[in-house]
């Protein structure tokens, strides 16, 4: 019977069908087959992108249960008390981004069949609502592998495609190198489409009203595919089998603006912004799952803390905020220190915590994706990696002011109210941005090996990140392993240190045990992805 109710489930999330920005009609979407039936391809489109938003979006359930106790505290973003069991990430938290995400592949997969269906006169017609929804998707594919490994991906999410036949569409697992290829090939297919791509003015303003991400700017779909495909080509690029295909379509990308543009600039950044916190865009649920009284979720940790105060970081006060009995200083939690003494800093209120102006308490919070510091980034590592000593210094220092335009510009969007015992904080001024890339933690010229500055660019990436872009933050910090940092050992527990992937969902290993046996051997907290070389 328990089968059979998941079965049920799967089904009802598989056949959804009309889509719009109201959480109501999509409820009444469920029970109704007449409505269902009715779903169209720009509406499935929008289903897509609105399918997962709340994971997107800085929303409560993410921050609280998932990220709150394994991706923050295992970089370190935040501060965390030292209790046994921290290094074992929760199950729940850990379930809820795999429903999630396979929700969302299941509207695409509807996408797919409600597509297929139509005459191919149609079909070219909408073909811009297919290239769209696959970068999307495969932004979440990679997310989701860079935390599992292999996955469940290429026969996932059919079963309202194989008519509702569960037995049928337990899906394989597809090995996490396999489906980073899959990944490649498809979105420099995509890429090159996009660039021969034409829309008639009917179907320009339908797809403007559909996407709530780009608002219908191809020019910006353009952006995400390739600034996604050079992601993807970073994170493979001590790969072995990988490496000549890394450096040869990084070289390619970054040759040839036109034909491959990327984000750039802070304008172009791909983001879900939000509007009107009265619609189901909105940040509300960041305030309760980021900052939840005595939850520790939002709370500073001791290296990020003091590398900003050592280097007189113009983020700190934008993105932190001192304990309220600190005397205006920026404390953070020591990560080595027992908890009896962190118990009691808190308690104290000597602790800093996340700005609530810039991050908890702004409900205009951007469902942040790709953005400009983040791809600057990208680029000084691809250049210092191929000896390019020059453009490496300019985009790393270019990276550092744009993340700093970056926070300042969130910190122009907050409407919080309420809050006591602290002031909104001041912009920074490009004069401390100067002054900080020149100082002597920070300066490119002062670092004199390859080593010394790929730390300054992983620590630019994690100081940038923070608990804005997690999951980005974790695999680069598993990938390169700088910044460098200190874990007490949890010696009550068989994890003793972080774990480098998160582990398979006890429903899968249930309901999929078949396909899960490829791939049990290698279901563990220690096994490392196969980018993880270093």
């Amino acid at each position: 019977m328990k089968m059979k109710k998941i079965a049920i489930f799967a089904l009802a999330g598989l056949l959804l069908g009309t889509v719009s920005c109201k959480e109501s009609e999509f409820a009444e979407a469920y029970p109704d087959p007449a409505k269902i039936a009715e779903s169209t391809v720009e509406k499935q489109f929008t289903g897509v992108l609105y399918a997962n938003r709340e994971y997107v979006l800085p929303g409560y359930t993410h921050y609280f249960t998932t990220l709150r106790l394994s991706l923050n505290p295992y970089t370190q973003a935040i501060g965390r008390l030292n209790q046994s069991g921290l290094y074992v990430p929760g199950s729940a938290g850990v379930e809820n981004v795999w429903y999630n995400y396979y929700n969302m592949l299941a509207q695409y997969r509807e996408l797919q069949k409600i597509y297929a269906s139509r005459p191919a006169d149609q079909q070219a017609d909408r073909k811009i609502f297919m290239l769209a929804a696959a970068i999307y998707v495969y932004d979440q594919t990679q997310r989701l592998v860079d935390v599992h490994g292999a996955i469940p991906f290429s026969e996932a999410g059919m079963l309202s495609t194989n008519g509702g036949e569960y037995a049928s569409s337990l899906a394989k697992f597809d090995t996490a190198e396999g489906i980073y290829a899959f990944l490649l090939d498809d979105l420099k297919r995509i890429a090159t489409e996009l660039n021969g791509i034409t829309l008639n003015a009917g179907y320009q303003k339908s797809f403007q009203t559909q996407d709530f991400l780009n608002k219908g700017d191809i020019t910006a779909w353009k952006r995400y595919a390739n600034s996604l495909r050079l992601r993807l080509l970073n994170r493979v690029s001590d790969v072995e089998s990988m490496k000549t295909r890394s450096n040869t379509e990084i070289a390619e990308i970054l040759g040839n603006a036109t034909t491959y543009p990327i984000v750039e600039t802070n304008a172009q950044n791909i983001q879900i912004n939000v509007f009107d916190i009265n619609t189901d865009i909105n940040s509300k649920g960041f305030q309760g799952g980021l900052a939840s009284d005595g939850w520790y979720g939002n709370t500073a940790g001791k290296a990020m803390i003091d590398h900003m105060n050592t280097n007189k970081d113009p983020r700190l006060p934008i993105l932190f905020e001192p304990g309220l009995n600190a005397a205006g200083k920026f404390i953070g939690i020591d990560p080595l220190a027992t908890e009896a003494v962190q118990t009691a800093q808190y308690n104290a209120g000597q602790l800093a915590i996340y700005n609530r102006y810039t991050t908890s308490h702004n409900q205009f919070f951007p469902g942040v994706i790709i953005n400009a510091a983040q791809m600057n980034l990208i680029k000084a590592e691809y250049y210092l990696r191929t000896g390019n000593e020059a453009s490496a210094k300019t985009a790393y220092e270019t990276a550092i002011t744009q993340s700093v335009e970056f926070y300042n510009k969130i910190l122009s969007l907050t409407n919080a109210t309420g809050i006591t015992g602290s002031t909104i904080p001041t912009a920074a001024t490009p004069a401390s941005v100067a002054a900080y890339i020149a100082g002597d933690g920070v300066s490119w010229a002062k670092a004199t090996t390859n080593a010394q500055k790929l730390s300054l660019i992983a620590t630019q990436k994690w100081l940038h990140y923070n608990v804005v872009q997690p999951y980005e933050n974790w695999a680069d910090l598993r990938r390169l392993d700088l910044p460098v940092l200190s874990f007490q050992v949890d010696n009550a527990n068989n994890q003793t240190l972080p774990p480098v992937k998160w582990t398979i969902p006890g429903n899968e290993i249930t309901y999929n045990a078949v396909n899960y046996a490829a791939v049990k051997a290698a279901d563990n907290l220690k096994t490392k992805l196969f980018w993880d070389v270093k």
